[in-house]
This record gives structure tokens, sequence and C-alpha cells, in this order.
């Protein structure tokens, strides 16, 4: 049985209204116009302008206080409140943990009580109200040794990693780890990436995931980090995938002082557009979890921008084409949004926590300039303190040249307007993008 998800108003003025979530999404509950879940009007102050939030992955739900003036219930016990003398700024400052929630469990804010309802198998519901633990991550070193040796004796769901041996670890991420192997006929290196559902028994979010793997597999650009080939066994999906031994646009940062050239910087962005440009416009067949024509990265940021070489000149490949956005969707990271790393948070644009499970081209678009931005000064756009996900909801980006002055003012006038979201984000294509900072380059 599919898992669902619905809240129901049992108190208040909009008593009796229901909504429904049966896959992975954020719901932000307050009064702010642009809240998923708008309660009360500028006028009601008993609810604050972003009041909490409810990250939602069925049959899961937690709910994280966001700094409210008068605080979130649950089942009558307060779970965060910023102090009555503190403002909303200083609130921006504060980080309450989340809260487990299960079925039957009530939330209250001024006078709206929610009744959480959930539909799911009696084995995965949850049984009371915590903090939310991080889990153990997997050791994919030992996973990685243990796929290579199962393939090498003729596991038959892994003969297509059967000709690669391990090399070394290439990092770590949020979701997984990605390693160097060779194929020891074709003496060429390739990256292998290891990932594990974290939620057990989601068979119908793995098909999910490896329809989309489907998806990626199918781009074929440039600018685009290969997937040569994938796969699911012992619990572990894994991904052969091009390899680029320049490294990532972060680990070249750090190597030039935390900001790179003008030049540098601007022709490896533009090379990203390309990749967004087609990977915006490829036919895809249609799918509950894709959108037609445009396959969105969701994640892009300056670890997941590599670098490799042709003829000494830098060319830059999108990485982890929208596999980890994918992976999360598809309800199998079990991952918090306060347990992501802060280079997600970073590098999104607000509509995207608004609206987590349908994410438009022009997200990329701003992640895009954001990493532009970083890339030039070594700051994020935004400044963040205390709660990453409220600094994004509240926080407009800084003017870059405040962080940089020697950027030629064109060029800064590009990125500022790149960077602005509200009422929408300015660049609603890559495309769009890509031409203003050519013309904004003498």
């Amino acid at each position: 049985m599919p898992s669902k998800i619905t809240l129901t108003i049992t108190q208040g003025t909009l008593s009796g209204k229901e909504y429904s979530f049966d896959s992975r999404s954020t719901c932000i509950i307050g009064r702010n116009h642009d809240c998923n879940l708008q309660l009360a009007n500028e006028i009601d102050m008993t609810i604050s302008r972003y009041h909490c939030l409810l990250d939602i992955n069925p049959p899961d739900i937690r709910v994280r206080d966001l700094g409210s003036l008068n605080g979130t219930f649950v089942n009558g016990k307060k779970i965060g409140q910023r102090k009555r003398n503190q403002t909303a700024r200083e609130g921006l400052k504060l980080n309450f943990p989340e809260y487990d929630l299960q079925d039957g469990d009530e939330i209250k804010l001024g006078d709206i009580l929610f009744k959480i309802g959930i539909e799911a198998e009696e084995s995965q519901l949850i049984k009371t109200p915590t903090p939310v633990i991080e889990k153990v991550k997997p050791n994919f070193l030992n996973i990685i040794h243990q796929l290579l040796d199962l393939a090498s004796e003729g596991n038959e769901n892994l003969q297509i990693i059967s000709c690669y041996k391990f090399v070394k670890s290439l990092g770590k991420g949020g979701l997984g780890e990605v390693f160097l192997a060779e194929n020891s006929k074709l003496r060429k290196f390739v990256a292998i990436k290891l990932m594990s559902p974290a939620v057990a028994g989601k068979e119908e979010g793995i098909q999910k995931f490896l329809e989309e793997a489907e998806k990626t597999k199918c781009l074929q650009n440039p600018h685009i980090v290969q997937l040569l080939d994938y796969g699911f066994a012992e619990e572990t999906f894994f991904f052969i995938m091009e390899y680029c031994e320049g490294g990532n646009v972060w680990d070249l940062m750090q190597r030039s002082g935390w900001r790179l050239p003008v030049n540098i910087a601007v022709e490896i962005i533009i090379q990203v557009l390309d990749g967004l440009i087609y990977a915006h416009q490829v036919e895809i067949p249609d799918g509950k979890m894709g959108t037609g024509k445009s396959l969105i990265h969701r994640d892009l940021n300056p670890y997941n921008i590599l670098i490799t070489y042709i003829d000494d000149k830098i060319v830059a490949k999108i990485g982890d084409y929208g596999l980890a956005k994918a992976f999360d969707l598809a309800g199998l990271s079990g991952q918090t949004l306060t347990g992501n790393q802060m280079g997600t948070p970073a590098f999104i644009p607000r509509q995207q926590v608004l609206d987590f499970q349908n994410s438009l081209p022009e997200v990329d678009v701003w992640a895009t300039a954001a990493c532009l931005y970083n890339m030039l000064t070594g700051y994020f756009p935004r400044d963040f303190t205390g709660d990453p996900w409220l600094a994004v909801l509240q926080n407009d980006p800084v003017p870059i040249l405040q962080r940089n002055k020697t950027i030629p003012k064109k060029l800064a006038e590009v990125i500022d307007l790149a960077l602005v979201e509200k009422p929408q984000i300015t660049f609603q294509t890559a495309e769009k993008f890509k031409q203003a900072l050519i013309n904004s380059i003498p």
C-alpha cells in the first residue's frame, strides 16, 4: 500500500480543511503569502510569517519550529519558540531540532490545530514523537570491496562491474561515496558511486529511482558527466561514471585561495549553462518523477561541477545529474533537512524550499549564479546564521561587489540580477543567463 500523509485542521478558522502528501515534500506553515499553508493574514500575529517546517517523506513526517513568536506544540508540548524579547531577525539565529510524528499526533500553531493521519503498513509506522537522531552511515569502503569480490565470483547482478578493480576513494558526499576504479581489460579509469537507501523495504522507491537513473544515462553532452551504467545489488545502488581527473570546482577554489579569476570562473559557468541548456530541453519520456523535456538537477553546487582537461584547457562537466534529489524524492535517503550539508541550502533559491517536489528549470539557473558568486568571492550569496532553511526564506543575497570590489561592474550587475528571487527568479532559462553573461564581458 502506498504511504500517504494527511493533515486535517480540527480547530480554527479553516477547520475541516485537509492537505494530503503521497511523496517526498516540504511544507512551510505560516502567515506569509508564499507559505505552502498560509494560515493567517498579516494582522494575525499569533502565527509567525514562517512558523514551522514539515519535512515529509511518507510514511515519515517531521516538524521543526522556525523560531516562531508563540511556539509550535506537538500533543500539547512546546518544541520550539524564540524568546519574547527576541525579534524575528534574532530568531533567525536559532536552530531547533526536528521531531518525528506518528499517526494521530496533533500540531498546534496559534489557535490552529492539525491532526496527523498516516496511511502505511503497520511495520512502517514509528511509535513516538522524538527528536531525529542521525543514522549511522554505511561503510562504503567495505561495501565496494564486497561488491567487487562478489562480481569476480560470478554474481549475476554485478557482472557489469566484474571487469573493474578498486584504486582509491575519491570523496564522500551526503548520500554516498565515490571511488576510482580501473577497467582491467581496457586499462581505463572510471568513477564508481555507491548509494544505500536508508529506508528498508521501499521497493516502489527503489524502482522509481532506477527509472530516474535510466533517464540520466540518456544524457549525452560534453558538459555533463556521462553515466555509463548502473545497478542495484546487496541493498546498494552503484553507478559507473566518466572519471574527471581535475576534481571539482570546490577543490579548484581551495587551491586558488578560494577565489577564481574572472575569466576562468565565467568560462566554467558558461560551460555549465551549456550543459543545462541541453538537459532542460532534451527529449526524455515523461514519468511520475520527471518533467517531460526538462531534467532538473536540483542540487547544483561547486562540489558537483567537475573538471577535466582537453589540450590543457579546462572542461567543466555537471556531475551527479539529478541523482541525489531523485534519491530523496523517491523516499530513499532517510535524511532530514537539518541532516543535509550546508552546501545544499547555500546554493538553492527560496522557490525550491517552498516547492521542493516541483522544481522548475530556473532553480538550476539560480544555483549556477550562486556558484559563480561563490567562485568569484569565496562567500555564499546569503548570510547564514542559525537555521539555514529560514535564512533561505528570509535573507536576500548580498550584492556581490560588497564581497569583492574588483569584479567588473557589468558582470556584477548580471550576477546580482540572476540571484533575484522575488517575485520570481529573473532568468527563467539557462540560455538567457548565458547570453547576459556573454554580453557583460568586454
